[in-house]
C-alpha cells in the first residue's frame, strides 16, 4: 500500500496496462457504489478490463496512469475526437486514496486538453460522490445538468410518424448539421465510428433526419430536434448497453414519458463542463463522457 508522503508520477499509457488498470476501474467504481447503495457501473472485474482494453486501443483517446511506489495506483482518459474533449473514465486504487492521484490525473488532462486546442472540457459525474463533484468543481468545472441514469424497456415500441433505422455512412453530414445546430458542433469522428460499429440509429420524420443516436448506451450520445425524436430512438431499443442511458432530468416531458413507459433510475449524474458551453436548441442525451 502506498504511503501518504509516496511520490506520483504520471506517464502516457500503453495496452499493456489495461489488465491492471481494468482491475482498479472496477475496485474503484465497486467501492464507491457500495458505500453509496448504488449499483456499480463496472459489474465485474473482467468487464473493467475490457474497457479499458478498447479505450487504451482506440484512437481518438489519450490515455494515462498515476504510479506510486512502483506499481499503477490510477488512470484517466480524454477522448479527443471533437473540439470538446470528453473526460473519463478516472479511477483511482482505493488502497491509494489521499495521495493526490485523482488531481494529479485531471491536471495531466486538463493540461493535455490545453495543449491540443480544445474549446471545451466535460464529464459526468455520480452524483452521489461529494469527493469528485468537490475535486472537478475545484478545477474550474461547471454543473450544468443533472441526469437520470435509466434502464429498462419501454412499454411503446413505436412513435407514430417517425421512423427509425440503422445509420450509414451517407446520413453523417445530415446528423453533423443537426448537431451543430444543437449544440454547436459536432462529434463526427464519434458518430462514425459508431456507424462502422453498427450502433448508430437515425430517426426519420417528416421525409428528413430529426436525430440521431451514436448507441443506446451508457458511452452512447443522442442528439435531435424534438423529444419525440428521442422517443422515437429509445422505443427503439430492446435494452441499453451498460447502466443504461443519461436522460436530462430537468428535460421534464422526456423524464416522465421515460418513467410512464417502465423505465427506472439506476442512479443520478451530473454533466459538468469547463469552456465553451451552449445551451442546447434541442433533445439530447449524452454519453457518460458528454
Amino acid at each position: 500500500m502506498p504511503q501518504p508522503n509516496a511520490d506520483v508520477t504520471i506517464r502516457v499509457a500503453t495496452p499493456d496496462d489495461a489488465a491492471i488498470c481494468g482491475k482498479i476501474c472496477f475496485d474503484a467504481f465497486a467501492a464507491i457504489s457500495n458505500a453509496h447503495g448504488f449499483p456499480p457501473d463496472v459489474p465485474a472485474p473482467e468487464v473493467g478490463i475490457g474497457l479499458m482494453s478498447s479505450i487504451f486501443t482506440a484512437p481518438g483517446f489519450y490515455n494515462i496512469v498515476a504510479e506510486s511506489g512502483g506499481r499503477i495506483v490510477g488512470s484517466n482518459c480524454l477522448d479527443e475526437r471533437a473540439v470538446i474533449h470528453g473526460v473519463g473514465p478516472i479511477t483511482v486504487d482505493p488502497t491509494a486514496q489521499n495521495l493526490g492521484v485523482g488531481r494529479k490525473l485531471m491536471h495531466a488532462a486538463l493540461e493535455r486538453s490545453k495543449q491540443r486546442g480544445a474549446v471545451g472540457v466535460r464529464l459526468v459525474q455520480a452524483a452521489f460522490h461529494n469527493r469528485s463533484l468537490s475535486l472537478y468543481a475545484s478545477l474550474g468545472f461547471d454543473i450544468r445538468e443533472p441526469l437520470s441514469c435509466m434502464q429498462g424497456r419501454t412499454k411503446q415500441r413505436t412513435v407514430e410518424g417517425c421512423t427509425v433505422r440503422q445509420a450509414a455512412s451517407a446520413d453523417l453530414d445530415a446528423c453533423n448539421a443537426l448537431s451543430h445546430r444543437v449544440h454547436g458542433f459536432d462529434r463526427s469522428a464519434d458518430l462514425a465510428h459508431a456507424i462502422q460499429e453498427g450502433t448508430a440509429l437515425v430517426v426519420e420524420r417528416g421525409g428528413k433526419i430529426t436525430g440521431y443516436v451514436s448507441a443506446l448506451a451508457f458511452f452512447g450520445h443522442a442528439t435531435a430536434e424534438t423529444n419525440i425524436d428521442l422517443q422515437a430512438l429509445i422505443a427503439s431499443a430492446e435494452s441499453f448497453g451498460g447502466p443504461g442511458i443519461l436522460v436530462p432530468s430537468r428535460n421534464a416531458e422526456l423524464f416522465r414519458w421515460c418513467l410512464s413507459n417502465g423505465l427506472r433510475v439506476t442512479q443520478p449524474m451530473t454533466l459538468m463542463t469547463a469552456g465553451l458551453y451552449n445551451d442546447p436548441a434541442g433533445a439530447y442525451l449524452p454519453s457518460i463522457l458528454f
